[in-house]
């Protein structure tokens, strides 16, 4: 087997594989397909083209039989052609998909004694069509999709018993082999490789007997298919009196002893995710993480969350899976839905780990770049369509995939270089003390005893921060809490600390911090009193702001600084772009768009950000704060009617700020909120959504609260570039869900009245 998958065992460089999250579940009677989510079938061929660029060896393609089945299935059969035709041209090694979490077409399932050769069938047409493909994946995960589909009830068919588990998972593994059996007969060369969720489970000692269980069950999909499921087997007893498949049990032993069935190489697939904590202790966690079995109610939690010294990690894990099978092995995805600078250190943590396993002798070929073209609704477990999107290598939000920070580790990886990422050198979050999301345990099975030492979390560079300025204002507050629970070091400054528009005292921060990025939140946010402290405004939005981008220029540092939508002032019919061209019509949106200008002109690398209308957790005097937090008591609000704005969560907007800047991107940027309204309507869906009376509120003009400063009756914002962030009243919920309106309606009752604040004006 040390030929397996084009390699030579150890002695090789670890290669670079690539992947797209291809799955087209069942829930019901709908199917969800992620490559259509993505956007992949309008782009087709320049997908391929990205990704074969990032250097990869070989990648995991789809060619999935419910998408090459119905009406519809010529149009697919020619995208498939043209894809692997492109990649033959790249010369990049397909390793061909047909089942992706799924059970098939309509007329299929997982569970039908026919699944196995409907599924052959199927695998026949694509080998005729493609024969000189020589590896494959025929079911991705069988042991995970059964999990779902017949243990979880999340995916068709839908079933909570061991029973459909069992059978769904035999169903699959057979499947497997009836699939190799006709690829082989056309392609003698074709090999198996068989992919897998692996991950281990922890327990105190009241619930080893169920870790032990599952520690045993998760190798099952390769016990199977490499013929250890025999009477003796430590699971053997559990399948067959758990459904009708002992004669699918012999069959599937039979087919093991055919190298025409058995596995070439391992896919290990390992998220953060994968390693689970079993705890009778349900007072210690949330509702949703409770279940158990017959004589034991428990929590299921993840490992990391809640193990004092950590989990077991990928390096141990590849090197068990090595040392029970002594087969090729390769870490088939590597991928994360985190923050920008953690997906680049888990890619990296995977590699390490990678290597670690083949320093202690492990056969392992590659890692595998997974989900580069991002994926939907896994916050979900695809069960709905939560329009939860979490990008990859690429961000598909624009109109042309944007490349991410992952790019260019990647394309460093595959070159064998050590990526340079400033970010890298930061702790990951899995190794952090603050990961405990629990009262911490320690587990008792063997395996606990045996982790690595950590991987990934030593920095090979100094670490060096990201500098704040203006961190005593709204964005600034909300920038140093995210990018210090991120693990981003952070050296945050107060306009008291530092006055931007002071080149020495800007120098002298940027001497004490040695950062490798900067963010200007600081400047003038008073948009009424701005048009008789017209000097004033203007040194804080202007000259500090362009003070501190000549200066960031000069050191080559990333810089993220901030506009408004207030530099718009004409009659509008749509949102405003990035390419609109600014018409301000007060001091404060003038001395804006001249910041804008003079940054550019000094910065032609600064990230300039404008948007509009805050809310946010750290923010009492916030419009929908003090708004909710007047009628909690019985209070009468006014609200505008006459001004259409783009309400901005500070949250959503500093993570994706964050993530920008870690991209390197730069050039004007809109960033809001996804739903355009007014004040008034701002107040009813935040009322609504607290489930408080919102008959209080009283609709008025802008005249009637005090505005002096003349302000365009539209100033949405929308984009050419992306659109980063959720829509509406998914940011008003999740703000909401701290309830954090009800702390301030308590603390108002002892103080004096506050009335709620209508502001366009970045605070700080």
């Amino acid at each position: 087997m040390s030929g397996a998958m084009g390699g030579v065992g150890v002695t090789t460089p670890l290669e670079l594989w690539g992947g797209v999250e291809c799955t087209i579940n069942r829930v019901g009677d709908r199917y969800r397909d992620q490559l259509a989510l993505v956007g992949h079938y309008t782009r087709a061929e320049a997908d391929v083209d990205r990704i074969a660029a990032l250097g990869v060896r070989a990648v995991r393609w789809p060619i999935l039989w419910e998408r090459h089945h119905g009406p519809h299935a010529s149009a697919a059969w020619a995208h498939t052609d043209r894809m692997l035709a492109r990649w033959r041209q790249h010369g990049v090694r397909v390793i061909a998909g047909l089942l992706h979490h799924g059970s098939g077409p309509p007329h299929a399932a997982l569970t039908d004694p026919t699944f196995p050769e409907q599924l052959a069938a199927f695998a026949h047409d694509v080998v005729t069509r493609y024969p000189w493909i020589d590896a494959w994946t025929p079911v991705n995960e069988p042991l995970t999709t059964a999990r779902f589909a017949g243990l979880y009830g999340l995916w068709y068919p839908h079933a909570r018993h061991d029973r459909a588990f069992v059978v769904a998972l035999v169903q699959q593994v057979h499947a497997t082999q009836r699939a190799m059996q006709v690829i082989r007969a056309v392609q003698p060369e074709a090999q198996l490789v068989a992919t897998e969720d692996l991950g281990y489970s922890h327990a105190n000692a009241a619930l080893r007997y169920q870790a032990a269980f599952e520690n045993e069950r998760r190798w099952l999909t390769w016990d199977l298919l490499l013929g250890h499921v025999q009477r003796g087997h430590p699971l053997w007893n559990y399948l067959v009196r758990s459904g009708p498949v002992r004669r699918v049990l012999d069959a599937i032993a039979d087919h093991a002893s055919d190298a025409t069935c058995r596995p070439a190489l391992l896919g290990i697939n390992h998220y953060v995710t994968s390693e689970r904590f079993l705890d009778e202790a349900l007072h210690c966690h949330p509702p949703h993480t409770h279940g158990g079995n017959r004589w034991h109610r428990y929590a299921d939690v993840e490992a990391v969350r809640v193990l004092r010294d950590g989990p077991v990690g990928p390096a141990r894990l590849l090197l068990q899976a090595w040392q029970r099978y002594g087969l090729p092995l390769a870490v088939t995805e590597a991928h994360i839905g985190c923050t920008r600078e953690q997906q680049l250190q888990w890619v990296r943590y995977l590699w390490r780990s990678a290597e670690k396993a083949r320093a202690d002798g492990a056969d392992v070929r590659a890692v595998t770049a997974w989900a580069l073209l991002g994926s939907f609704d896994w916050r979900s477990l695809l069960t709905r369509e939560d329009h939860a999107y979490e990008s990859g290598a690429w961000d598909v939000r624009a109109p042309t995939p944007r490349a991410t920070a992952l790019v260019p580790v990647l394309t460093a990886l595959a070159s064998g270089a050590e990526p340079a990422h400033p970010v890298l050198a930061a702790e990951p979050w899995w190794m952090r003390p603050d990961r405990l999301a629990y009262p911490p345990r320690r587990g008792t099975l063997a395996l606990d005893a045996q982790r690595n030492p950590p991987l990934g979390g030593a920095p090979t560079h100094p670490v060096r921060p990201l500098l704040i300025l203006g961190a005593g204002g709204t964005l600034g507050v909300a920038m140093r809490r995210l990018a210090r629970e991120r693990g981003l070091p952070c050296v945050a400054y107060s306009r008291r600390d530092v006055d931007i528009a002071d080149a020495a005292a800007v120098r002298r921060a940027f001497d004490a911090a040695h950062p490798w990025a900067v963010v200007n939140a600081a400047g003038w946010v008073r948009v009424d009193d701005a048009e008789h402290e017209h000097d004033a405004c203007r040194r804080a939005n202007v000259v500090g702001a362009e003070t501190v981008a000549r200066l960031a220029a000069e050191r080559a540092l990333p810089l993220c600084t901030f506009s408004s939508d207030l530099v718009f002032g004409s009659t509008a019919i749509r949102p405003f772009v990035e390419s609109d061209l600014p018409a301000p019509r007060s001091v404060y949106g003038h001395s804006k768009r001249d910041a804008e200008l003079r940054v550019l002109a000094r910065h032609d690398g600064a990230l300039v950000v404008r948007t509009s209308a805050f809310f946010g957790d750290w923010d009492d005097a916030n419009f929908v704060t003090c708004t909710l937090a007047a009628l909690a008591r019985g209070r009468d609000v006014l609200a505008p009617d006459d001004a259409v704005v783009s309400p901005t969560y500070v949250t959503d907007l500093a993570h994706a700020c964050l993530d920008l800047l870690t991209d390197g991107a730069h050039g004007v940027w809109h960033l809001a909120n996804v739903g355009a309204c007014t004040w008034l309507e701002l107040a009813q869906r935040a009322a609504d959504i607290a489930g408080l009376d919102a008959s209080r509120l009283q609709r008025c003009s802008s005249r009637d609260i005090g505005w002096v400063a003349p302000r365009p009756a539209y100033s949405v914002l929308g984009s050419e570039r992306a659109t980063l962030l959720a829509p509406l009243d998914d940011a008003l919920a999740r703000h909401l869900h701290a309830r954090a309106w009800e702390r301030l309606a308590r603390r108002l009752t002892t103080t004096p009245s506050a009335s709620p604040r209508v502001s366009h004006a970045c605070p700080s």
